[in-house]
């Protein structure tokens, strides 16, 4: 007779990842399945990031028109700042935030805690021992600190904490100007605070194409008044008082600025932390859970999906997916292995920014042969309807076969627009069956239409 285990599987994470696979993997009623999660059920992505960000910015995105729209006669509009924090809470919690109930409903035993591996088959949980015949590991990532002098003793906000801000600052600093930093600046700088938001790169967003970090910075600085500083790095936090103190170097120089609120947004870094070294666990030279296509890990029982895998994208979509193919393989057998072709990186501002498929960096570096078309929405009926001045979509296209190969867009709503260009990537359309195909005339989409039309 085998070895008797508390578990067949024991997820160690509830996020997109961990929660996703522990359900999955609980439909099969003879699995014993459990689930560990040290902070709150849910996972960042419900609890602290995605949901409770996004309800923030749509409320400053429409408080900001209505407050700039020429139809308005007053100006006095007033908002309560720790109600958005509430209502972002609440939200959260209607989806289920915090609620073990998402998991002992399909019959998952959820322990709250954080584990720690004793060895290949047994953590500890608080002062209890769990055994199981297989672990998934879907610890996520947390925020990294970029090696910032000072952090210790100067308190920042993180990605995970700026939903629960009670007061509203009136001067922010934020470092990283990568997806989340600019979301966030756009928030505060749209509730009326005063912002900075700093990046090392020579531009915003400097994983994707340049054209989609000009476009924003330029409408950052020009209808936010958000201060845009590139080429540039901080170096340390220094209290002063009840300020902080932010110094950057800018070229040869040192610089200070003095503000009342730093938001660290300086990207993430997998969470580890969980004595994956008793159990034969391996990491890679970047941090993250080394795994085969399949998943697996050094540890032939123990996988691992989601952040925790490190790498230079990540979203809730690749996290479900990953949770998927990982289900497939146990289920059946099977061999099968993530394709990520399609998949895409959003920038939730307004106007979004929405990315796909390959950049023109990435081709270059493959010596791709391709070509390249462009269409301004400042160009478009929809502009002028909307009152628009920002915005484009790019298409990249192979020189020799019209596929597809990648995507910019910024624009209102531009991830929906992503959705058809994430079709046409993973299906091997041609800019030709892209410009055929009929597009509303007074929509934003239009500029797709337009743009594939430019490479035929």
């Amino acid at each position: 007779m085998g070895e008797k285990f508390d578990f067949d599987y024991l997820v160690i994470g509830s996020g997109p990842a961990g929660g996703t696979i522990a359900r999955l993997l609980a439909s099969n009623k003879k699995l014993r399945v459990g689930i560990v999660e040290g902070r709150s059920f849910g996972g960042s992505n419900l609890c602290t990031r995605d949901v409770p960000h996004l309800v923030g910015q749509s409320f400053a995105h429409h408080y900001h028109q209505l407050r700039s729209a020429p139809e308005m006669r007053s100006q006095t509009l007033h908002y309560n700042f720790p109600s958005i924090a509430s209502h972002q809470i609440a939200v959260s919690t209607v989806l289920g935030a915090g609620d073990p109930g998402k998991f002992t409903a399909f019959g998952i035993t959820c322990l709250s805690g954080y584990a720690h591996f004793l060895n290949s088959h047994t953590v500890a949980v608080g002062d209890q021992q769990f055994t199981s015949k297989n672990f998934i590991l879907a610890t996520g990532a947390k925020t990294s600190t970029g090696g910032i002098v000072g952090l210790e003793s100067v308190k920042c906000l993180t990605p995970d904490t700026v939903p629960r801000l009670r007061r509203q600052p009136k001067f922010v600093f934020v470092i990283g100007g990568g997806p989340t930093g600019c979301e966030i600046a756009e928030y505060f700088a749209k509730l009326g605070t005063k912002v900075i938001i700093m990046e090392q790169a020579s531009g915003l967003l400097p994983k994707e194409d340049p054209e989609a970090g000009q476009t924003l910075r330029e409408y950052f600085a020009t209808e936010l008044g958000i201060m845009v500083i590139t080429d540039a790095k901080v170096v340390a936090l220094e209290n002063d008082g009840t300020a902080k103190r932010v110094i950057f170097k800018s070229g040869a120089e040192d610089k200070v600025v003095r503000v009342d609120c730093v938001v660290l947004a300086t990207g993430s870094e997998p969470r580890t932390d969980c004595g994956l070294e008793n159990a034969g666990v391996r990491t890679n030279k970047s941090g993250g859970i080394m795994t085969n296509k399949y998943f697996q890990t050094t540890t032939k029982n123990i996988y691992a999906i989601g952040d925790c895998l490190g790498g230079n994208y990540s979203s809730t979509e690749r996290a479900e997916h990953e949770a998927f193919v990982l289900a497939e393989n146990i289920f059946h057998k099977s061999k099968s292995f993530a394709d990520y072709k399609g998949f895409i990186r959003s920038t939730n501002t307004c106007p979004a920014v929405a990315c796909v498929g390959s950049t023109e960096a990435r081709l270059k570096r493959h010596h791709a042969k391709y070509k390249t078309s462009i269409c301004y929405l400042k160009d478009l009926p929809a502009s002028i309807i909307y009152g628009l001045d920002y915005g484009y979509v790019k298409l990249i296209a192979s020189r020799r076969s019209h596929h597809i190969l990648g995507a910019s867009i910024v624009a209102p709503h531009a991830e929906l627009m992503a959705e058809e260009l994430s079709l046409a990537i993973r299906h091997h359309l041609t800019a030709v069956e892209l410009a055929s195909t009929p597009h509303i005339a007074n929509s934003f989409n239009y500029a797709i239409k337009l743009a594939a039309k430019q490479l035929v």
